[in-house]
């Protein structure tokens, strides 16, 4: 049962020390009160042992899932509308417009000054189909095994929300058609009238500040905008670390396209196959 179905799943969920609320900033608030908290703050559910075997090798990491309340209070109104009605064969539709954000921590980065970190967008086709079409699942893959590798482990953000950079999957699929028409990704989206990046790293800036707080970290990617996104919601201790993987003819045309908006991606790096 979720907690926004059974009121009292709520109730334990928070005596127990696993239900939390923070602000913008990543700071506690009382997730028990009644008051209308501010548009940004997220509901935490966790930690959650989650063994995964993205490397091959399991690694059990602490998964938390993180929603924003004004999201989680319009399904909680949803809900008590269908119980009201009978209407339980519609909760599918309570969570289609619901954000849920993850955050993998791995090994012991609390005992790291700076730990290594990975803002990861979600992507279907990459990270669930394995698509070489982009660098996402591998990439993905990669940043667990580089985390799960370091001294002390880090911190995986798993951004939900952000498909095809953030215009959802549908619209993806019709980029995918003007690609293989001769577009490149960002001309692709633009050519639908969308943004060619519509992301909005505002709740993995909040997530970080929970787990990191004032510590510097050091971020897994090629992206320039990421970390000025990030700094522009306070993180101003931000070391990239650059983050190939998966090169291959499949992919090269759309790492070139990523290189022509600034990413931190040498023509040398696409000259080889990486793992």
């Amino acid at each position: 049962m979720f907690t926004y179905i059974d009121p009292s799943v709520r109730s334990r969920l928070i005596e127990q020390g696993k239900l939390r609320r923070i602000n913008a900033d990543g700071l506690l608030m009382d997730v028990g009160s009644a008051d209308v908290p501010p548009e940004r703050a997220l509901e935490i559910l966790g930690p959650i042992p989650l063994p995964i075997a993205l490397t091959g090798a399991p690694i059990t990491a602490q998964w938390y899932a993180f929603v924003r309340r004004t999201e989680l209070a319009r399904v909680d109104g949803l809900a008590a509308e269908l119980r009201e009605k009978g209407g339980q064969h519609l909760f599918a539709s309570l969570t289609s417009s619901m954000a849920v954000n993850s955050l993998l921590v791995i090994g012991n980065p609390e005992q790291s000054e700076n730990p290594l970190v990975r803002v990861h967008s979600n992507c279907l086709t990459g990270d669930v189909f394995g698509s070489r079409r982009c660098d996402c699942g591998p990439q993905l893959a990669a940043a667990v095994a580089q985390i799960h590798d370091d001294p002390s482990g880090g911190y995986l953000v798993y951004m939900a929300g952000h498909e095809g950079r953030g215009i959802g999957l549908w619209a993806k699929a019709a980029t995918y058609l003007l690609q293989d028409a001769g577009e490149d990704t960002y001309q692709a989206n633009e050519s639908l009238g969308l943004p060619a990046d519509s992301r909005d790293f505002a709740d993995a800036a909040s997530i970080l500040k929970w787990s990191i707080g004032t510590r510097p970290f050091r971020l897994l990617t090629n992206n320039p905008k990421k970390i000025s996104d990030l700094e522009a919601h306070g993180l101003d201790q931000i070391t990239r670390i650059k983050h190939l993987a998966g090169v291959d003819e499949w992919n090269k045309r759309y790492l070139n396209a990523k290189r022509s908006w600034g990413h931190g991606i040498n023509p040398e790096d696409l000259d080889t196959q990486l793992p």
